[in-house]
């Protein structure tokens, strides 16, 4: 492949593309956004430079400028656009690569898009690559789609180039759709010819790595709507994307990407980490095909995709976005240790080679590189507990195999669901062996696993089982259809035609019934009920129903209501009265139905403050978090959220000021099911991202009416607001949820937070009962020294024995921990004082011994401890002596201690005897060695008797 004379390193055409577009066409230079896209729930990763403009191109946004020009950080691994499965295999393709683009905004069009590329590529004061390599192609129409040939790219292009290198191309190649919905229209790619003989005309989109797109001109004329058809936007737009890694393997003349100066670094890197043999660089088929060319191009290519994605907010999980995550990082780690023989985590340790080569244009790598090597650490340490085991049973499975065969569902389940395999590196690995993986068995096996997860409220797993298995069949045979929910206008439902169907559960298992009787656990499907069922965070119902039929009234206690499909289960037992003669088949009964509206209301004091809590963490903490799990029950609320660390006392006074705020303010709860469409554009809505919602959603809105955000999406005022989709039951006014205080914070994974707080009375009790232990504690500063340790220990036990407000918490246990400080102070300024005592009445009892005999004396302000201190002072004065000392402290306690030198051993007494002598005086016992021994008694009014009995015993042995 031929070469600028010059070739620029990476930096330096990143560089220039820019200055051309800045410099030339009166483009703004714009940083890339992120490739975390966390405000546009329908991408799973930036995956064109386009994305960050999108509201442009829908007309629902604007900028201050018409030209833009940028570098764009992309990941293309999962949903509409997805090259994982090509990385390592080609030259040519990444999960992450930079987009260099440029946009028009209503500005420019067609004409002067192409002649501005045609001078960036091909002239001498710019990169001047030879006119007789490019190749052009232009939209050829689709009549299935109502859309013409784009004749006027076309011309445009054969202005510059002869008609054979000038092609026509299908929808697939020459229609660029953003996603399944979103801004499109036709596009004009250029591509380089890299063949020896110019032969590559035949070779354009055919995937041939001498022949690659290297820039696409897409000009942006409708919108793909929901429903599939295309709307003519109401002004048209250009965006171009040229890949980065692309344009560089050009003007360097390499035959491949992964040649450059883009991924050099990174390969030194991993051969220096590994101790792998050097990348073999080219295009030549047998090294492409190298395994350990492979894993380098693997490595490289996954490590940059990591590192930008943690850098950006996401994180490795096990859903969405975090789960394609997760997979790219045990591919890796997969090739590390099976094919460059790696066994300890490597991959972590590339982390600053991708900071070294990225940063000066992208900050935030070196600003979160501690973060991202440590999150990728934790991964990988936690897939090398599995990996081998599960290469292990990997190669089980495939032993036996020839070519062609196929590896067992079971196999690849238990691979992805006890080892962590993912099914594509099952795939992957099966490939490199030339067999496949049953996939559809696989994901009948996936969908087994989730039915009964949805079924978890049930109870065991035969239970969970036998519910799915009995609704699938009531379905199938039409005793019902998904349930008719009436309960977000009411709790009850008077008397009225319904129908019921049974399951009673016997020995675990719930088995359809057309009878039950009195103390059976039964699961009850109704065509109609105000029963929410759990679902979004929000717990099931409980509650009531009365049943009539066959002239009697069987009453039913719910206890859980959950949810199989979109048939609601009401769990209970039948509590009075009994159910006979039900038929199956129309089920026809008449029922009275009444929600525990007392627990239902707390639920919705939670589930509105929930909502409020939400958008406070937004405001006051990270504007980016989002929404990771959530439980709304009727005692408290729990949040989580994607944050990565640890909320200050600040932070949390500030959520609970906002929230408290908003209750007071009693502001009016809104919700309306609308277009998804047309929500999606509304300003600071918030939505979970992997949920898939239906064309129709429920927007909740606090303070604010749903068709006021409608009729002005773009309101800037809106993105200080609550709006969320959510089929929750929620307050009708803020208000009645009265109070609001957060409990605890915790860490529940890598970047992620959890919050518990309560509403309403609970959340009133907590503050009072914070607000008095508080007090107290506060007041530990001023208590008496005598009565210091007694108070800690009742405000100690007082605060594990109460649910109080975090902060509140915080407050006390810093109170305690001044007290405790204190408290040492002063227990150790008595003990130094204590000490001074005890010294002194050694010293008075080392002067008054004659020097003849042995010394026994009673110690004054002497315990166990400081009896040892007194012998050594009188040991300095009578090294020669035999002593015993007594000492009476704390709750009647004795402590005794004795001491022999040699020379009294060898007359005859030994300490350990003389302590078993005397300690039963004083109620004890004790013992030791001949010249030391000590015992404890609890009897100190013979104490003066203990010290005679050691006076006689002594003199008895010393003769």
């Amino acid at each position: 492949m031929s070469s600028h004379p010059n070739a620029p390193r990476a930096d330096q055409v990143r560089d220039q593309f820019i200055r051309f577009f800045v410099e030339k066409a009166g483009h703004t230079a714009v940083p890339s956004s992120a490739v975390v896209p966390h405000d546009d729930p329908t991408l799973m990763f930036a995956n064109a430079g386009m994305n960050q403009f999108k509201d442009v191109f829908l007309g629902t946004g604007s900028r201050p400028f018409t030209r833009a020009v940028d570098t764009q950080k992309c990941i293309r691994a999962g949903g509409k656009h997805n090259d994982l499965d090509d990385v390592g295999v080609d030259t040519y393709h990444h999960t992450f690569f930079e987009m260099l683009g440029n946009w028009s905004f209503g500005d420019y069009f067609k004409e002067e898009a192409i002649a501005w590329a045609w001078e960036l590529l091909t002239s001498p004061d710019w990169w001047g690559l030879e006119p007789k390599r490019l190749h052009a192609t232009y939209f050829e129409g689709d009549p299935g789609e109502g859309l013409e040939p784009d004749l006027e790219a076309r011309d445009f292009w054969l202005k510059r180039l002869p008609p054979e290198q000038v092609h026509p191309g299908n929808k697939k190649d020459n229609f660029w759709e953003m996603g399944d919905t979103g801004p499109c229209g036709p596009c004009s790619e250029l591509h380089y010819d890299g063949t020896d003989d110019l032969s590559g005309g035949p070779k354009v989109n055919a995937d041939d790595p001498d022949v690659i797109e290297i820039w696409n001109l897409v000009f942006i004329q409708y919108n793909r709507l929901q429903s599939g058809d295309l709307q003519p936007l109401p002004a048209k737009h250009v965006d171009t994307g040229m890949g980065f890694e692309r344009i560089v393997r050009v003007l360097q003349g390499k035959n491949s990407n992964y040649d450059t100066d883009v991924f050099g670094p990174l390969f030194t890197a991993i051969q220096t980490i590994t101790g792998a043999r050097a990348y073999t660089p080219g295009g030549d088929p047998a090294a492409l095909a190298d395994p350990i060319n492979v894993a380098y191009r693997v490595i490289a290519d996954h490590i940059r995709t990591l590192s930008f994605a943690l850098a950006d907010g996401a994180h490795c999980g096990n859903e969405g976005r975090s789960y394609v995550l997760r997979r790219i990082l045990r591919r890796a780690v997969r090739y590390g240790r099976q094919t460059l023989g790696v066994t300890e985590p490597f991959f972590y340790k590339l982390v600053p080679a991708v900071v070294d080569n990225f940063a000066a244009t992208f900050p935030e790598l070196k600003q979160q590189a501690d973060a991202v090597a440590a999150e990728i650490k934790e991964e990988e340490v936690a897939f090398g507990h599995t990996l081998d085991r599960g290469i292990a049973l990997f190669e089980r499975a495939a032993s036996g195999l020839t070519t062609g065969g196929q590896i067992d569902a079971q196999d690849a389940f238990v691979l992805y669901d006890t080892h962590g395999f993912p099914l594509d590196l099952t795939q992957l690995m099966a490939a490199e062996r030339g067999l496949t993986v049953d996939e559809a068995g696989f994901n009948q096996k996936m969908d087994e696993a989730r039915a009964k997860s949805r079924a978890g409220a049930s109870g065991s797993d035969d239970a969970r089982q036998s519910l799915l298995e009995g609704v699938q069949k009531g379905l199938d045979a039409g005793w019902f259809t998904d349930t008719d929910f009436t309960g977000y206008g009411a709790t009850e439902s008077p008397f009225a035609d319904n129908t019921l169907h049974l399951f009673v559960q016997h020995d675990g298992v719930y088995q359809p019934a057309t009878q039950a009787n009195a103390g059976d656990a039964v699961a009850v499907v109704l065509k109609a009920t105000p029963f929410y069922a759990e679902a979004g965070g929000q717990v099931g119902d409980s509650g009531g129903i009365m049943v009539k039929h066959q002239n009697a009234v069987t009453r039913v206690k719910i206890e859980d209501t959950i949810k199989i499909g979109g048939v609601h289960l009401h769990l209970g037992r039948i509590s009075g009265g009994s159910l006979t003669g039900l038929d199956p088949q129309d089920g026809g009964v008449t029922t009275a139905l009444a929600v525990d509206a007392e627990r239902r209301a707390l639920i919705q004091n939670n589930h509105t403050a929930t909502h409020l809590m939400n958008r406070a963490l937004r405001d006051r903490v990270n504007d980016q978090a989002n929404q990771k799990g959530s439980l709304v029950n009727d005692q408290r609320l729990r949040f989580d959220f994607t944050h990565g660390s640890t909320l200050s006392d600040d932070e949390i006074a500030a959520i609970e000021s906002d929230v408290n705020r908003d209750l007071a303010a009693d502001e009016p709860v809104y919700i309306d099911v609308v277009a998804q469409e047309q929500a999606l554009k509304i300003n600071g809505l918030r939505a979970v991202f992997g949920e898939k919602y239906p064309p129709k959603v429920r927007v909740v809105s606090i303070g604010v009416p749903v068709a006021d955000l409608l009729a002005d999406p773009d309101n800037d005022a809106w993105s200080t607001r609550s709006i969320e989709f959510c089929g929750g039951t929620h307050l009708a006014r803020t208000g009645a949820a009265q109070a609001f205080a957060i409990t605890s914070q915790e860490a529940v994974g890598r970047g992620v937070r959890r919050l518990t707080a309560l509403t309403g009375d609970a959340a009133a009790q907590a503050q009072s009962a914070g607000a008095q232990l508080l007090g107290r504690a506060q007041a530990l500063a001023d208590v008496a020294p005598d009565a210091l340790g007694a108070e800690v220990e009742a405000v100690t036990r007082q605060l594990g024995a109460v649910v109080l407000p975090l902060r509140v918490a915080t407050a006390v246990r810093s109170a305690l921990t001044d007290a405790g400080t204190r408290l040492k102070k002063l227990q150790k300024e008595a003990g130094n004082a204590s000490q001074a005592q005890v010294v002194a009445a050694a010293q008075a009892a080392a002067a008054a011994h004659s020097g003849s005999g042995p010394l026994v004396a009673r110690i004054a302000d002497a315990d166990g401890k400081s009896l040892r201190t007194a012998m050594d002072v009188i040991r300095k004065q009578h090294a020669d002596t035999p002593m015993m000392l007594a000492a009476v402290f704390g709750d009647r306690k004795v402590a005794l201690l004795a001491s022999v030198p040699p020379a009294g051993i060898a007359q005859g007494l030994k300490a350990g005897d003389w302590i078993k002598a005397v300690a039963p005086v004083v109620g004890g016992g004790g013992g030791g060695k001949p010249d030391q021994a000590m015992a404890g008694g609890k009897d100190p009014e013979k104490v003066d008797d203990a010290l005679e009995a050691a006076r006689a015993f002594a003199a008895e042995h010393l003769g």
